[in-house]
């Protein structure tokens, strides 16, 4: 069944453009509470980043499902897996994240997890957007949901992320620059990686509402490099504004994107006897991934792009490590969602026990040079379906062999073609993607 209002992700986009309004934020409490009222639940956790839009929101989501009867626990500003931790030790009937993730201020949306702590089943998405379309009602007044706020969220998270390391490991040794891009993890990742033992310089913690991701964060690290460089640190964190994205940075300012760490850290299970599956990417994930994972003996799956697709692919055979180029990196021998700040404890474990520095474990797998080129588009257009398009696809495709990959997608959140192109050499790969960047223009009369 063809959704109408779920996309990949949840339901996102420019604040104040439907459907990402207050009244239509109300139905969709109201309507997610019609459908956990009915299968006998009645208590849900809700969280938020801290782009302003939140209290706007989050206020809309209480009036509708406590109009439907539900009862709320209120969590504030939370990181992404955060409340998805929550929602599953504290077994809610589900969690739902007020967030646009790694977009500016002016974006927002609203995810679900389920009681699992893992996204809400396609057949439960498709009934609560069944109840958006019906009218509204409310309860007897003597039924509605109550509303409170739970004061203790973020201590429960910062306990959690501890724990997933070993408890011998402490980082006295470790001079660190955390970038938390104004965003959810501000009052999280810092006490983490301090109550660790880390020597800890914070950027990007001060958010005010409109600076969430602005030129910080795993999206735009510069600020990260520039700050690594002038501390003289071991290396850098870079979260995003729900924190379930990682970018590192090494001490030379170089940084290591999702594949990377990925490739630490199956490495690193590997050698420890504690691999199980294969590492699941997706089709974005880059071919010297492939290649390296393939000399640890280790096989790499691509699923479709998004951390759902990783996740159910992880589950289909069993796997226990996941993850996109972009950083967001599930370990599911750790948690049930991607996770930036336990992501980045799992490279800095091995980086305690190997004596290695983060410069040195990425050095096993060397990266294809890649180029992304967007192309903007006003109407929903498949790259696969057009035939001149794919036409030039075969072309590029054939001079590069299988030294290179191209790759047209169409974006999942954003009114984006994407135009992936990955060979051995930068500049060829450049004039490729570049070439038909333009050919997609042409056929949707840019």
């Amino acid at each position: 069944m063809a959704r109408k209002y779920f996309g990949t992700d949840g339901i996102r986009g420019k604040v104040g453009e439907y459907p990402i309004t207050a009244d239509f934020l109300l139905k969709l409490g109201w309507a997610a509470g019609q459908v956990f009222s009915n299968e006998g639940h009645n208590f849900v956790l809700v969280g938020k980043d801290t782009r302003i839009s939140g209290y706007m929101f989050e206020s809309a989501l209480e009036a509708g499902l406590t109009a439907a009867g539900v009862d709320i626990h209120l969590l504030g500003p939370m990181p992404t897996p955060g409340i998805a931790y929550l929602t599953r030790t504290l077994r809610a009937s589900a969690g739902i994240v007020i967030s646009a993730s790694h977009n500016p201020y002016y974006d927002n949306g609203v995810k679900f997890f389920s009681v699992q702590g893992t996204k809400l089943p396609d057949d439960i998405e498709e009934k609560i957007e069944h109840y958006i379309d019906a009218p509204m009602t409310t309860v007897d007044s003597s039924k509605l949901g109550k509303a409170r706020r739970l004061n203790d969220a973020a201590g429960r998270y910062i306990e959690f992320c501890k724990a997933s390391i070993p408890t011998r490991l402490e980082f006295s040794s470790m001079k660190i620059v955390v970038d938390c891009a104004h965003g959810a993890t501000y009052h999280i990742a810092p006490h983490v990686l301090r109550e660790l033992g880390a020597d800890v310089i914070v950027i990007g913690a001060e958010p005010n509402g409109l600076n969430i991701n602005e030129g910080c964060g795993a999206t735009k690290p510069d600020k990260l490099v520039a700050s690594v460089l002038e501390n003289d640190a071991d290396f850098g964190i870079a979260l995003d504004g729900d924190g379930d994205r990682l970018v590192m940075v090494d001490h030379k300012g170089e940084v290591v994107d999702g594949d990377e760490l990925i490739y630490i850290i199956a490495k690193s299970r590997q050698d420890a006897g504690k691999m199980s599956g294969p590492v699941v990417g997706t089709l974005m994930t880059n071919l010297g991934m492939e290649y390296g994972l393939k000399s640890l003996g280790l096989e790499l799956l691509r699923a479709k792009v998004g951390d759902r697709y990783v996740l159910e692919m992880l589950s289909a055979h069993n796997g226990i490590l996941g993850g996109e180029n972009s950083g967001h990196i599930i370990c599911l021998d750790r948690t049930t969602t991607g996770d930036g700040i336990i992501a980045a404890l799992q490279v800095m474990a091995e980086m305690h026990d190997s004596g290695r520095t983060l410069h040195e474990l990425k050095s096993g797998m060397q990266k294809y040079p890649q180029v992304l080129v967007n192309v903007k588009t006003a109407k929903k257009m498949t790259p696969e379906a057009d035939a001149i398009i794919q036409k030039a696809v075969k072309i590029v495709e054939d001079k590069l062999g299988d030294k290179g990959r191209v790759l047209l997608r169409a974006s999942g959140t954003e009114p984006l073609i994407r135009v992936m192109v990955e060979g051995e050499d930068a500049n060829v790969v450049e004039n490729y993607a570049q070439q038909l960047a333009e050919e997609v223009k042409k056929a949707i009369g840019a």
